[in-house]
């Protein structure tokens, strides 16, 4: 009995932080969104479903569809971003290859809100990105691209880039090039080599890029904050205003096991794409 419970001794500390700050949080969430608020700061154990039936009003429905649009369309451009660069720095001879990946990670030494605060000096009036188009006479005018949906698109596929290019990296790496060899000495021709061969091969990378990146893009509150001035309104800002401004946490709770749920189809989705037996199909 004793050797058993030394054994157990060394994993009880991450058995404990996983019961805290994990499984303990996952399971109040739930729990407190079923509750009413009560008073500025106070919460009543009353069961009540008032909180998830507010999501169904048009405003908040609005939100979520805008989120997860802009979710779908940053990862979309990530994606088409990614995946080359992913695939070809694979491709790279090992001290190339070193270096690039040395400049991807240079910029994650850096705050990412001060990266992010950075852009702004690009997109404002008047700016870097204007001062650039103007002296290629492409416009005449300031565009003003701070502060509008398109800032908020150039913010997120900025941050969540390097997630899709080291997750196709790692695809791309292990990916035996005889095969693809073989299929060019067979006829085919670089396009089909590449949809044929590759592109199956590397799915894996890139449905895990596609995971990276869709779902911090729903919670991202903090970039639509500082691109787009209030003007874009995502889930994370919603929940964070039930948090901070309007204190009705069994209402925030429900936003949040709503976001939760629609991240979890997306990696159940995922799951069933990357079988073994789907992925068998596509080569």
């Amino acid at each position: 009995m004793k050797r058993p419970l030394r054994s157990l001794l060394p994993v009880l500390p991450l058995y404990l932080f996983t019961l805290i700050f994990v499984i303990a949080p996952l399971l109040y969430m739930p729990a407190l969104s079923f509750m009413r608020r009560s008073g500025t700061w106070g919460v009543a154990a009353d069961f009540t479903v008032r909180n998830y039936a507010r999501i169904a009003e048009p405003v908040y429905l609005a939100t979520f569809a805008q989120s997860v649009k802009l979710a779908l369309l940053s990862t979309v451009l990530t994606a088409a971003l990614g995946y080359p660069f992913g695939y070809f720095m694979a491709r790279l001879s090992p001290r190339w290859r070193v270096r690039v990946m040395l400049i991807l990670i240079i910029p994650f030494w850096t705050s990412s809100l001060m990266r992010l605060y950075g852009w702004i000096i690009v997109f404002r009036a008047n700016g870097a990105l204007d001062s650039l188009l103007m002296k290629l006479a492409l416009i005449t005018e300031p565009l003003r691209f701070l502060y509008s949906y398109p800032s908020v698109v150039a913010g997120m596929v900025y941050a969540l880039a390097p997630f899709m290019i080291y997750s196709v990296y790692a695809s791309a790496e292990k990916l035996d090039w005889t095969l693809v060899e073989a299929a060019r000495d067979l006829g085919a021709s670089a396009s089909r080599a590449f949809l044929t061969v590759s592109l199956p091969l590397t799915m894996p990378g890139l449905f895990s890029g596609v995971v990276l990146t869709f779902i911090p893009s729903m919670g991202l509150f903090f970039i639509a904050d500082i691109l787009g001035g209030n003007k874009v309104v995502l889930v994370g800002n919603l929940i964070q205003e039930q948090l901070m401004k309007a204190h009705d946490w069994p209402f925030a709770a429900a936003l949040s096991v709503t976001l939760m749920v629609l991240t979890s189809l997306l990696l159940f989705l995922y799951g069933k794409l990357t079988r073994s037996d789907s992925l068998e199909g596509l080569v």
